[in-house]
């Protein structure tokens, strides 16, 4: 398992982060097309949670393969990994959303078989460096007080936990050190969520159509 990337923001025009995309690819494309993205020029940068519950799953999931998108690795990447595995568990995956793969023709379960191989190479964390500042991106949590490129960290905690953000909710907010801000996703919110140095980004996009993209560099960044 990667556990680290570290991404040089200066090969790119404009970075965007974008929250759980849950088989949304139509409403993905529809918002970067607003938004002027350019394959060639910019990055889309995801926070995990590409599959399961959404209808185009297979389609998210291809978007790994192109050079101008990386992905951290969430709890839904992992389960598919785990169920398609000798020894995986199905049940688990089949009861949060991974019903779709089953229902896939003879060539689209090839296609993702393969997509879901190359998926076991996501890391759990992604670090850029953009314009002086360090973002990380991970799927729910870094659970560590602070950041070091590197460092050992639970892998389950990174893609499943939910305690920093309850805590934050319940106004225990606590800054991690060692980088500008940190960017997750995991925990569905009506509206992005910002504590201390921490963001959330998962807006429930299969649920509601409210897919929340954050622009960390170009023209237009929020910070």
């Amino acid at each position: 398992m990667r556990y680290y990337e570290k991404i040089d923001g200066s090969k790119y025009r404009n970075i965007w982060v974008v929250g759980d995309l849950h088989g949304c690819y139509t409403n993905l494309m529809k918002k970067l097309e607003t938004m002027g993205f350019d394959t060639k020029k910019d990055l889309l940068i995801s926070v995990g949670d590409l599959v399961d519950r959404g209808t185009e799953n297979v389609e998210c999931l291809e978007l790994i393969t192109f050079p101008w998108f990386r992905a951290v690795r969430g709890n839904h990447e992992q389960m598919m990994i785990d169920g398609l595995s000798e020894r995986g568990n199905v049940n688990h995956w089949l009861f949060n959303g991974g019903g779709w793969f089953f229902n896939l023709d003879y060539d689209k379960e090839i296609l993702a078989k393969a997509l879901a191989h190359k998926a076991d190479e996501l890391p759990l964390i992604i670090e850029l460096v953009s314009e002086g500042k360090k973002y990380v991106i991970c799927h729910a949590d870094y659970p560590c007080d602070e950041y070091e490129f590197g460092k050992p960290v639970d892998h389950q905690q990174v893609i499943w936990n939910r305690e920093r953000i309850s805590n934050s909710q319940d106004g225990i907010v606590k800054e991690i050190k060692g980088a500008d801000t940190f960017i997750f996703g995991h925990t569905p919110a009506v509206k992005p969520l910002k504590f201390a140095n921490q963001m959330y980004i998962d807006t429930g996009a299969v649920f509601c159509g409210n897919l929340t993209l954050i622009q960390v560099q170009g023209e237009g960044a929020w910070a």
